[in-house]
């Protein structure tokens, strides 16, 4: 599978590299799908807010990651850690805890059939 661009990226931040994993409808919920993505931020690396239209859910593979949405407090989360936006979540944090080391991280993606992974925060 290809590489996928998601977002425009901050100007002084490295860009994460997204590799979609697999993508599979839900015959028991019509017009919904799961989107699973792999995600590695570079050390130093960060997302520009955005927002789902789903329910996300990361899963820390290696490294460590903060994250965080509009109104909640940011986590640092661990490998074997994981973290949940709901679908009218703004994404404010989202980035690689380190400097010096990447960090992975697996997000599972509940949503709309053909609707963008992910979207500008409005």
């Amino acid at each position: 599978m290809a590489v996928i661009s998601v977002h425009a990226q901050t100007p002084t931040a490295p860009p994460p590299s997204v590799k979609p994993v697999m993508t599979q409808a839900l015959p028991d919920y019509p017009g919904k799908e799961v989107l699973i993505l792999e995600v590695e931020y570079p050390p130093g690396g960060a997302d520009p807010v955005h927002r789902h239209d789903a329910h996300g859910f990361v899963y820390v593979l290696e490294g460590s990651v903060v994250m965080g949405v509009k109104g909640g407090k940011e986590v640092t989360l661990m490998p074997g850690q994981s973290f949940h936006e709901g679908p009218a979540d703004i994404h404010t944090v989202g980035r690689n805890a380190s400097q010096s080391k990447p960090a992975k991280f697996v997000v599972f993606l509940l949503k709309d059939v053909n609707k963008a992974a992910v979207l500008p925060a409005q």
